[in-house]
């Protein structure tokens, strides 16, 4: 059985969605309850499995306390952890050698991309996006639409609760 079908057996046995684009990449879809996906690639290399998961575009503000805020989450994360592209957005990244691809394997480490990714979002948009979602709060509120994907936010963003 060679990595990739490790990868593909895994997949499949959690139920996760995905696209094979390449033979050696995939893309797999986890769903969240906060980040409603987190598009994740897994792609086999010569010597390392590549995981890497689109967490957020770089931030529109307060950007001292969001990449520090980042860099305290990667003390404790197992298999992945929070890095940068030359831009500032941020990702997901982690590698596994090849020897130690298995199914198990696969499973922890969509299992802390989708933790760290879902249980992160919220505070993340928070540090960074504060702004942008006041101003959205107050547009939808104006015209009187729905504020329910929102709702995360209320305590910052209704001016109401503040």
């Amino acid at each position: 059985m060679t990595v990739a079908d490790v990868v593909e057996s895994a997949l499949k046995s959690a139920d996760v969605s995905y696209e094979r684009p390449r033979p050696e990449a995939f893309l797999a879809r986890l769903p969240g309850a906060h980040k409603l996906a987190t598009m994740t690639w897994l792609i086999v290399g010569d010597q390392a499995l590549h995981v890497e998961a689109f967490f957020c575009r770089r931030p529109d503000e307060n950007h001292a306390a969001f990449y520090r805020w980042l860099l305290t989450k990667n003390g404790s994360t197992y298999g992945v952890h929070f890095a940068l592209d030359q831009t500032g957005d941020v990702y997901l990244v982690g590698r596994l050698p090849l020897a130690a691809v298995s199914e198990e394997e696969i499973d922890r480490l969509l299992g802390c991309v989708l933790t760290y990714s879902d249980e992160s979002f919220d505070r993340a948009l928070e540090l960074g996006f504060a702004s942008s979602i006041r101003r959205e709060w107050a547009w939808r509120a104006k015209r009187g639409e729905s504020l329910a994907n929102l709702q995360a936010f209320a305590r910052f963003a209704d001016p109401d609760r503040r």
